[in-house]
């Protein structure tokens, strides 16, 4: 398990944590975890996202239309071959 500090955290943001802590019955340690907890599972749900970053992206813009773009034929390069003898 991880372990993290908080530096320059606020005093009025350290005494709330304590009041919501306490009015919840937790240490101001696990009512921190609880609350990082809660806030990452709203964000992307409790499991992975199911596809990669290329296809998500694909499909925002998909409904702005494509672009078809010339592929321009290889060309035979004037360079020699390498042999590695």
């Amino acid at each position: 398990m991880a372990t993290i500090t908080i530096r320059n955290l606020d005093e009025t943001v350290k005494r709330r944590l304590q009041v919501r802590a306490a009015l919840n019955g937790r240490s101001m340690e696990a009512e921190a975890r609880a609350i990082l907890t809660a806030c990452v599972e709203e964000d992307w749900g409790s499991a992975a996202p199911e596809e990669d970053l290329g296809t998500a992206i694909q499909k925002l813009f998909a409904p702005l239309g494509g672009v078809e773009l010339d592929i321009p034929p290889r060309r035979k390069s004037h360079r020699p071959i390498p042999t590695f003898e």
